[in-house]
């Protein structure tokens, strides 16, 4: 096969690809390749909300990694969702609009990352956004990412809501103007009750682009890297082996577990971590791969008398019809549900400026996603730190590109982590008593109030802590004299020309919320940034 040229290669058709593509496709005269190793997005589960329940953990829809074993869970292993199909994880995910808080970015421009403000970032959000309710000064409507009210409400949810509030953890009209404080339903990505995943928005409407060429199934096996620069990528499909060149410029948009697989798998990382794998070293960037940060998720569940939840729903046989049909008809019920509908924001002490955890509290239960609900009524009271202090890993395993990286998330490795754990346990504990909550009986399956001491809780949250789904910083964006960084402010592979990454991977510090349109955002900044330094070459 012919070796054709593009102005730009995308590497991943997941949430920044998309944004990407469509955005660096819009000039008629630049070629644009997207390659993707999943699949099209023709699965109904894909777009009827409730289907993460049957998409996560099914290997059409996830590619099923799995963390090595992690100390600060007395060493068990984690199933470790990311989504196999054009739109990445948003086709699965959470459907969560969530941005973050003002300080994080903030934060980022602190660390001398010009142009990552919260001010410089806000437009970028909005410029991208299709909001329900009427524009206002944080809200817009006309872009792509469409964000609506959840179609649903619960009366336990509720209760939950008044009970934070009787425990100073008040109603919040918008988690997304910079201060999340408080509890409320969170908005979410749907469009009259389907999932609004990044494909729908950005990628599928402009396919038909005829500059713009998408290939699935093309899983990228290194980046072609001469005489300092990037020239091309090459991947597998259907079995062959493939490759297409590059006059302007290659851009990792496959994740915070795939980005930095590929630069290690294209030599560049770690010099002596690449030579122990066999593999060539183009670039000594120590960097790629350390940095990982995640939101460990606490999930203790609360059986509770004489309020539904969707447990009920879901076992009844009779009531699975009947759901069925009022989300055919009205496209509303529990069909339309994201797995956390309520949300809450509050600081587990008075050290901290703002809200260091996030409550995803669920009108259901089970043991881990991609299992059945519990046959009992149920809900569960999440609850993650948003700002850890321990940091982790992903790093190539092997040589052959069709090997699983290995993810060492090293969750709880730091006191401060598991004091926020514990306190966090208590947090959940007071809000529980309260009596908008208390007078549904909640009864703590696991660890049990009969464990109160300090060692105790910590030893349950390691038992019930797992991931909530967001790694991020794994190409760490910084400054040229940062030893860890990856890349710089305008997310170019430092000393590799025509490369850069723009994903969930560079961000330097966690978000203090979900990560899915923060990673938009930066996909958004990515292409403005890739064609202002085009137009500046010619």
């Amino acid at each position: 096969m012919a070796v054709e040229t593009y102005d730009y290669i995308i590497v991943g058709a997941g949430s920044a690809g998309c944004v990407l593509a469509n955005r660096l496709s819009a000039d008629p005269g630049r070629r644009v390749l997207v390659l993707e190793a999943g699949g099209r997005d023709n699965w109904i589960w894909f777009h009827i909300p409730v289907g993460y329940l049957f998409a996560i953990g099914n290997p059409r829809s996830d590619w099923m990694y799995r963390t090595e074993p992690v100390p600060g869970l007395d060493g068990r292993s984690l199933n470790y969702p990311r989504g196999k199909v054009i739109g990445g994880s948003s086709a699965i995910n959470a459907m969560i609009y969530m941005r973050g808080q003002a300080a994080d970015y903030d934060g980022w421009r602190q660390r001398g990352l010009a142009g990552w403000g919260w001010d410089d970032v806000l437009p970028l959000f909005k410029a991208q956004e299709d909001h329900i309710a009427p524009p206002s000064e944080h809200h817009q409507s006309g872009g792509e990412w469409r964000v609506e009210h959840p179609r649903m409400r619960w009366q336990v949810l509720d209760a939950f809501a008044r009970a934070a509030a009787l425990e100073g953890i008040p109603a919040s009209p918008d988690f997304n103007g910079g201060d999340n404080s408080g509890s409320g339903y969170f908005n979410v990505n749907q469009r009259a009750g389907l999932r609004w995943s990044a494909a729908r928005g950005f990628l599928k409407p402009v396919l038909a682009r005829p500059n713009l060429e998408l290939r699935t199934g093309a899983r990228a096996s290194r980046v072609i890297l001469e005489n300092g620069r990037a020239v091309g990528v090459a991947w597998t499909e259907d079995g062959q082996e493939r490759e297409a060149r590059c006059r302007g410029e290659v851009v990792l948009t496959a994740g915070a577990v795939n980005s930095p697989h590929l630069l290690e798998l294209s030599g560049i990382g770690d010099g002596d971590r690449l030579a122990a794998l066999g593999l060539p070293v183009h670039r000594h960037l120590p960097g790629v791969g350390e940095n990982l940060q995640d939101h460990l998720q606490i999930r203790p569940i609360y059986r509770v008398r004489g309020v539904a939840t969707l447990n009920a729903h879901y076992a009844s046989l009779w009531r699975r019809p009947l759901m069925a049909l009022e989300y055919a008809l009205l496209r509303r019920g529990p069909m339309t549900m994201a797995p956390s509908h309520l949300g809450a924001f509050a600081r587990t002490s008075a050290d901290y400026a703002t809200p260091n955890v996030q409550f995803h509290v669920q009108p259901l239960s089970l043991d881990r996603f991609g299992e059945p609900l519990h046959t009992f009524p149920a809900i569960t009271i999440s609850v993650c730190n948003l700002r850890p202090s321990s940091r982790g890993s992903i790093h190539a395993g092997s040589p052959d590109p069709a090997a699983a990286p290995r993810i060492q998330p090293n969750y709880l490795a730091t006191a401060e982590d598991e004091r926020v754990a514990i306190d966090s346990l208590r947090l959940i504990r007071r809000i529980v008593a309260r009596p908008p909550l208390a007078c549904y009986g909640p009864d703590e399956m696991s660890p049990g109030l009969a464990v109160d001491d300090d060692a105790g809780l910590l030893a349950a949250a390691r038992q019930l802590g797992t991931t909530i789904f967001h790694p991020v910083g794994t190409a760490k964006m910084g400054l040229a004299d940062d030893p860890a960084a990856v890349v710089d402010g305008r997310l170019r592979v430092l000393g590799v020309a025509g490369l850069r990454v723009a994903d969930a991977s560079v961000m330097p510090a966690i978000v203090s919320g979900n990560t899915n349109s923060p990673t938009l955002m930066i996909a958004e900044k990515a292409a403005r940034m890739i064609l202002e330094d085009a137009r500046q070459a010619v």
